[in-house]
């Protein structure tokens, strides 16, 4: 007779067995279909899980003048500021997000590049994404949508470095633009990365271009949703999306293709966007 703790645990278990391979799950017509019109979980600030306390502060720009001289005080609260997921990106990945917020950027003293959010990231870029490859050689018919944006402290040479990297790293599995594939499409082809890269000086048949992501840049719930209800009746954009939901509100208001929030692991964020795959009961 199992415990009323070991049920919740296997119950726990069984969610994140099946968050993992929602994709692959999904009926098959929503495998037919664009990747820009399924309800796609996504992260915001993706690798803003493990800033590092001993960077200097990259943003916001007033309080990086105050960092030189106060950096005992003001770097635990940029951290704090900063910190906008509590998941690694394999336990991301486990918990069904698909679209990833990557924001790089370069250090002076250091040959790696950096993701970033207020502080630097203790993991490298090579790191996070050998991670993340690792994690898509077990999942083979699930797909990621990676947005890189937002550089800092990047010259031209180590942008055609990071490019260089990202395409040797992912090979074969990188899907070319410009048609938005299927799921069917992306499995009968072994593409398991759509890149999108936001820089308009690199030109290259598997680099995207910057991927729209509607922002409300607000603090009050009620006006994210009032924003995103705007975007909504001026007309579904061409291609993939994002509403970005950096605030958590009730599921109603979720706007379908890529839709990113904050610490993605609270409550059922996941749960609740892939569902919206499954509102249809048809077969």
């Amino acid at each position: 007779i199992c415990s009323t703790e070991e049920l919740d645990e296997n119950k726990k278990m069984a969610e994140t067995e099946s968050l993992a391979d929602w994709m692959a799950n999904l009926k098959e017509k929503f495998t037919k279909i664009p990747l820009s019109q399924l309800a796609i979980p996504g992260s915001h600030d993706a690798m803003a899980y493990s800033l590092d306390m001993d960077s200097s502060v990259l943003e916001p720009k007033k309080i990086k003048a105050l960092d030189k001289m106060f950096s005992t005080f003001i770097r635990p609260i940029v951290k704090k500021w900063g910190t906008a997921q509590e998941k690694n990106i394999s336990e991301q990945l486990d918990a069904g997000i698909r679209y990833f917020d990557l924001r790089v950027a370069g250090k002076p003293e250091s040959s790696d590049l950096f993701f970033y959010h207020g502080l630097y990231t203790t993991m490298t870029v090579k790191e996070g994404m050998t991670e993340l490859e690792k994690w898509l050689g077990r999942h083979t018919k699930e797909v990621v949508i990676l947005a890189f944006s937002h550089f800092k402290e990047m010259s031209a040479d180590q942008h055609t470095d990071l490019t260089n990297f990202l395409k040797e790293h992912f090979k074969a599995k990188l899907c070319p633009k410009p048609q938005v594939p299927s799921l069917k499409d992306c499995w009968e082809n072994g593409y398991q990365v759509i890149l999108s890269y936001d820089n308009r000086s690199i030109d290259d048949p598997v680099l995207w271009p910057r991927i729209e992501y509607w922002w409300a840049d607000k603090s009050d719930p009620k006006d994210v949703i009032s924003y995103l209800n705007n975007q909504k009746q001026k007309g579904r954009p061409e291609g993939l999306f994002v509403a970005g939901l950096n605030l958590t509100f009730d599921g109603n208001d979720m706007l379908v293709n890529i839709i990113a929030g904050d610490f993605v692991g609270v409550n059922s964020f996941t749960q609740d966007i892939i569902q919206l795959n499954k509102a249809d009961s048809g077969p």
